[in-house]
């Protein structure tokens, strides 16, 4: 492609048909083979565009007229979609939305994971999308602002910016919303409160919160204002809002900081209960049906995290549980947890679940809602999982069979995925909202001794390009992992089954199936020779000849043989 940066300027126009479509869900079409990108297309659209950023290898470009839409093009039902940031593909037919969600998460397991297209498309199953793809979210932050005239309004940012685009009707959220925006516009207006303004850092109130339980029908309302106070008239708002069917938490979230973060971390209930309750089922995602009539009950705060989408959210935690394949005899960690929602999932079918979160208060709601649900079997520990995991592996022997991870959009962290590779489960189970780092993350489990079995996508945010994805990983046997571990270590005279287990590891075991039992190094390589695993040169030899070595008691080389077993460093019928 010829260097087109000088044969274009910004304010032309240009003709083009949309071929493709970016990650990010603009339309790409080309002009004497020089890619423009252009927001708000489909794949098929003619348009006539005109451009707004020339670069050296690509341009950008606003839609000015449609010349003749696109077969997948459809009419939107917001009118305001292409102000507003948050539904980039509205206008793009729902099947074509999830083919194009597919192709994503397929061309980055490629381009990034470095996985072969035909493994790629061998291990992908069909993107589980929803019958109704609107009036999905249970949760909305709308920011609060004022118009030219001086009056509240409260809507969405347009997109890269922070201008408010009003609008109270949002067709991805609750129908509720919409009632109570207007209850809260009216108090404002009504009792003189001031919305906040980011660059005076003056007014009140900053964003309003709203949360619904979608089984219980609970709704909750959070104003986010600049204040430690009360609102002035506070009574007169709770008046309004008790009114609607389902208001059950009124509260205030006080942020004084000049910040873009939207909560503040002190919340103080004004009415009702400080939570709301919502219930998920597990489900058939190959027919879409629950196959538990009381599922698990969660607590929701004002700052829990909790999917925002919980028709999808069922689908896909079943299908999460699913690739896990639990049997009633593993144990189980669930990183990066939340307030559980995973951990309680798995705990129905898992013989132990562990489960990690760094905030300390989505902890708290986990063994609450294990302890609401009545679920025995699940443990939660606050930190990072890069530091509890190898704390509770390496110290005391905490195993898995099976690790399930979800972590945020930034993926895992580099010594969270050393630590599941030292612990070699059998199973991993990745769950990922965000296909680029998922693939990258796939990359270094499976350098590292993993093969991917299957993935799918999941439509948990349509008309939006965001897509979640479901992974499993299994182990890779000996004959097709260790051969070359063995060819590349033959000087060291390290055999496959030494390389399987570290002495530590093999410690670890002993203590924790066997009441704190310690083993030294010198009884766990006896037991090893005794089985003709080799040692490496000079690694705990005698001294001299004739040194008197303590021999390993019988019922620690017992306990030795069982971890050896369990390692498979020797065979389980010996």
């Amino acid at each position: 492609m010829k260097n087109r940066e000088n044969s274009f300027k910004k304010n032309d126009t240009i003709e083009t048909e949309i071929i493709d479509i970016s990650h990010d869900g603009e339309g790409i079409g080309k002009v004497d083979g020089y890619p423009f990108f252009i927001k708000d297309t489909v794949i098929g659209d003619r348009i006539l565009a005109r451009v707004t950023k020339v670069k050296k290898n690509y341009g950008y470009a606003r839609v000015e007229k449609i010349l003749k839409p696109s077969d997948w093009r459809t009419e939107p039902p917001c009118k305001l979609y292409r102000q507003c940031g948050g539904c980039q593909i509205q206008a793009m037919d729902y099947q074509e939305q999830l083919a194009f969600k597919q192709r994503k998460v397929r061309d980055q397991l490629i381009h990034i994971g470095g996985f072969s297209e035909k493994l790629v498309d061998e291990t992908g199953e069909p993107v589980v999308g929803m019958e109704c793809p609107f009036r999905y979210r249970n949760k909305a932050q709308y920011p609060v602002g004022q118009n030219k005239d001086g009056e509240p309004v409260t809507g969405f940012y347009a997109g890269r910016t922070h201008s408010i685009i009003e609008n109270t009707e949002c067709y991805l959220g609750a129908e509720e919303n919409q009632v109570i925006l207007q209850a809260v516009l009216t108090y404002m207006k009504e009792n003189h409160v001031p919305a906040y303004d980011e660059v005076s850092h003056k007014g009140l109130i900053r964003h309003i919160l709203i949360r619904k339980g979608f089984t219980s029908g609970e709704l909750m309302v959070c104003l986010v204002i600049n204040s430690r106070k009360q609102l002035p008239f506070q009574d007169r708002l709770i008046r309004l809002l008790k009114e609607i069917p389902g208001m059950t938490s009124i509260s205030l979230s006080h942020n004084l900081e000049k910040t873009n973060v939207i909560m503040g971390g002190e919340v103080t209930t004004i009415w009702g209960n400080d939570r709301i309750q919502d219930t998920i089922h597990v489900r058939d995602v190959l027919h879409d049906f629950a196959l538990t009539d009381q599922g698990i009950t969660f607590s929701i705060s004002p700052l829990s995290f909790y999917q925002v989408n919980p028709v999808q959210t069922e689908k896909l935690y079943s299908l999460a549980l699913s690739y896990a394949a639990l049997t009633g005899k593993e144990t189980v960690w669930d990183l990066y947890c939340g307030i559980g929602t995973i951990s309680l999932f798995l705990s129905g079918r898992a013989k132990q679940v562990y489960g990690v979160e760094i905030i300390p208060q989505a902890i708290e709601d986990a063994r609450k809602n294990a302890e609401r649900n009545h679920i025995t079997n699940a443990e939660f520990f606050v930190g990072k999982a890069e530091e509890v995991l190898p704390e509770k592996y390496g110290q005391e022997g905490i195993f898995a069979d099976v690790i399930v991870v979800d972590p945020p959009r930034k993926g895992c962290d580099g010594a969270c995925l050393d630590t599941m590779l030292k612990m070699k489960p059998e199973r991993i189970v990745y769950v990922s909202c965000d296909s680029a780092t998922l693939s990258r993350d796939l990359k270094i489990l499976c350098e590292g001794g993993y093969e991917l079995k299957k993935w799918r996508a999941v439509d948990q945010f349509p008309m939006t390009v965001h897509v979640e994805t479901v992974c499993l990983l299994s182990k890779l046997h000996e004959a097709k992992h260790h051969v070359n571990v063995r060819l590349d270590m033959d000087e060291m005279d390290l055999t496959a089954a030494e390389s399987k287990a570290t002495y530590e590891e093999i410690k670890a075991y002993v203590a924790k199936h066997n009441d704190g039992m310690k083993v030294s190094n010198l009884y766990i390589a006896q037991v090893k020779a005794k089985y003709g695993i080799i040692e490496r040169e000079n690694y705990n030899k005698v001294k001299s000849d004739d040194a008197r070595q303590p021999k390993c008691p019988k019922e620690k080389a017992t306990a030795i043989e069982a971890a050896l077993k369990y390692f498979q460093m020797v065979p389980s019928e010996l």
